[in-house]
């Protein structure tokens, strides 16, 4: 399996990014009787379709901005989720070290992670007037040991103080949690070769999709997709202590934890479909379609409210036109 990029030396101080740009009576009562009916549809659709929204959280105002990790990995960069166009200037990653994933906070700040010389270090980004990018902070205490692949995972629970950050041995992934402030950690490992992805948090329970592997000519390949949940204030050790909640539909890699509702990722001839499901594993309402340019790769939920980005070849979300992704590594709002 091969990383993502090449590791650069490590360093110390944060590097600069200059020059880039980086968002009759009888027709009359038909025409009223047909008019009625059709409003009262509606409504029982826009009724049901709010409904399933509830499952998933509050209404809030969508988030309007996208932080991306650039492929290189060199720089972070904003986007306009309503235009697309980009906001600002790029951040660059600290020098020695490359960007790897991003999550958003409820404060509406961002953690990074980078990573170089075998140890994965985060940053807390904050967006100024109009989204431009204001700071980014060390977070000192927090570290992860081990390798940061294009496998790797984040998640970071709403109020910015616990982090998921998945680092791999070959194909055996490890789970470390770690605390923001004080830097405490948990670990759980596998013995068995499989991806772990989706990683999403719900008060203490974090959710993660289990993709074993087998080496199909020499190259690895998942062969299901299971949802597994694990209590995180719990005993460490061994993820065979997580629970199977979930063994996803094909077409279904992707799929995260908002509540105590799944919500899955389902792409079926350049359609996308987020599906909901009960923690039972009992299909729920689907919560929006939309046709997208390539396969499902990335799921994120807005912590602030209950909208969904969709990372297909570009960045989806309901109602709104497709942001440009192809030249990120991950996205998150």
């Amino acid at each position: 399996m091969d990383d993502r990029r090449e590791d650069p030396p490590p360093g110390k101080s944060l590097g600069s990014w200059r020059g880039l740009v980086p968002i009759g009576v009888a027709a009359a009562a038909a025409l009223f009787i047909g008019g009625t009916v059709d409003v009262v549809q509606s409504r029982q659709r826009d009724a049901k379709k709010e409904e399933a929204k509830a499952a998933v959280g509050s209404e809030e105002a969508k988030a309007r901005f996208v932080v991306g990790v650039t492929a290189s990995g060199g720089a972070l960069v904003v986007r306009d989720v309503e235009t697309g166009a980009g906001v600002g200037l790029p951040v660059a990653a600290p020098e020695g070290r490359r960007f790897q994933r991003v999550a958003a906070v409820k404060d509406g700040s961002y953690i990074v992670a980078s990573y170089a010389g075998g140890e994965v270090t985060f940053h807390r980004l904050h967006l100024g007037g109009e989204g431009r990018p204001k700071d980014m902070q060390d977070i000192p205490k927090a570290t992860v040991p081990g390798k940061s692949t294009k496998w790797s995972e984040l998640a970071v629970s709403p109020d910015g103080e616990r982090i998921a950050y998945v680092t791999y041995q070959g194909a055996r992934g490890r789970v470390d949690v770690v605390s923001a402030s004080t830097g405490t950690h948990k670990v759980w490992t596998t013995k068995s070769s499989g991806r772990i992805g989706s990683l999403s948090w719900s008060g203490a329970t974090l959710s993660f999709v289990w993709g074993p592997v087998r080496s199909v000519g020499g190259e690895l390949k998942e062969t299901k997709h299971e949802v597994r949940t694990l209590d995180t204030g719990g005993a460490t050790g061994d993820l065979k202590l997580s629970k199977a909640v979930l063994t996803l539909p094909k077409g279904s890699n992707r799929a995260i934890l908002k509540g105590d509702t799944i919500v899955a990722g389902i792409v079926k001839n350049s359609q996308l479909t987020l599906q909901s499901y009960t923690l039972e594993g009992k299909p729920g309402q689907v919560l929006w379609q939309q046709p997208v340019k390539g396969e499902l790769t990335d799921l994120d939920a807005d912590p602030t409210g209950n909208d969904f980005l969709a990372t297909a070849g570009d960045l989806y979300t309901e109602g709104a036109k497709a942001v440009p992704g192809e030249d990120l590594a991950d996205a998150s709002w």
